[in-house]
């Protein structure tokens, strides 16, 4: 699944070329994957100029000049496709054929038409996607949105909001309270991984071990991390390509993550270990992060 700085980069992408564009149509090919009432959608889509891009966490936001915001959500394999009138095109998601093919075809579920003549495509193979349609005054209401923490950087993570969610969760293992989304929007497993290397905390340690020391170097690391991954254009693991078309290279610059049997970064003598936690493949360097507590 996407994380954060993998969205962000199709955010700043899609930015570029679909902002004060018209919708002049919609094509439904897949229902579940736009499930809103053709009435709503010829009132508040159609005819509606995009305004505004925005992201929380791992949703990307699309919002129109009808007062409405459409809600992405690309889940495994989903993508957007950006194909111009002359041709050039901008992807981002699940790097398959379909970012490159003619469009649509049968991974295609949504296509909207711009009155320019460009075209974007919403595909998804494995169709656990979605785009929903919501009021943009009642965007917060909704509830994947609601239950959202604050993104990384932004001036509501503070180490005391940060030391409040691990004292919430004292009895559960660091790994997976910031993955909870509800603790910090859009951190998934790879920054997870590479946020406890950089604070030099083993995964497994209880959210209430961690002294007030250890909280703040993790708040730090995360907050590092991302920035890290969205300066580097999110990561080019597995099915994963940004929205200029081109794979993202975070991976080139990870510090454990899926670099199990190499060294670690801080101890060449030391080899990079994988195991799960909470069910979820996990990196470590057994010197750096030490279970001192559990």
């Amino acid at each position: 699944m996407p994380e954060g700085p993998e969205v962000e980069t199709i955010r700043r992408g899609l930015e570029l070329g679909i902002v004060g564009e018209t919708i002049a149509g919609v094509e439904v090919l897949w229902q579940k994957s736009f499930d809103v009432p053709i009435v709503f959608t010829e009132q508040y889509v159609v005819g509606a100029q995009v305004t505004h891009l925005a992201r929380r966490a791992k949703v990307l936001m699309i919002e129109l000049s009808s007062g409405y915001t459409m809600l992405v959500h690309l889940k495994m394999t989903g993508q957007m496709v950006l194909v111009k009138r002359d041709g050039e095109r901008f992807a981002g998601g699940h790097p398959s054929e379909s970012t490159r093919s003619e469009l649509p075809d049968r991974s295609s579920k949504v296509v909207f038409d711009f009155a320019s003549g460009d075209k974007l495509f919403f595909n998804d193979f494995r169709k656990f996607g979605w785009i929903k349609l919501v009021l943009t005054s009642e965007v917060e209401l909704d509830p994947l949105v609601a239950r959202l923490g604050p993104e990384a950087l932004s001036p509501e993570f503070t180490p005391e909001y940060f030391q409040s969610q691990l004292d919430r969760h004292k009895r559960a293992p660091i790994k997976p309270v910031i993955l909870d989304q509800s603790t910090v929007g859009g951190i998934g497993n790879i920054y997870a991984d590479e946020s406890l290397h950089l604070a030099r905390i083993h995964p497994q340690r209880l959210a209430g071990s961690l002294t007030k020391t250890e909280s703040s170097r993790l708040h730090a690391a995360i907050r590092e991390i991302i920035a890290l991954g969205i300066e580097h254009g999110g990561t080019s693991f597995s099915r994963y390509v940004n929205a200029l078309g081109g794979k993202g290279d975070y991976l080139e610059h990870a510090r454990v993550f899926r670099r199990d049997g190499e060294t670690c970064p801080v101890h060449p003598e030391i080899e990079i270990i994988k195991f799960k936690v909470a069910g979820r493949g996990t990196h470590i360097c057994p010197k750096c992060q030490k279970l001192t507590a559990i």
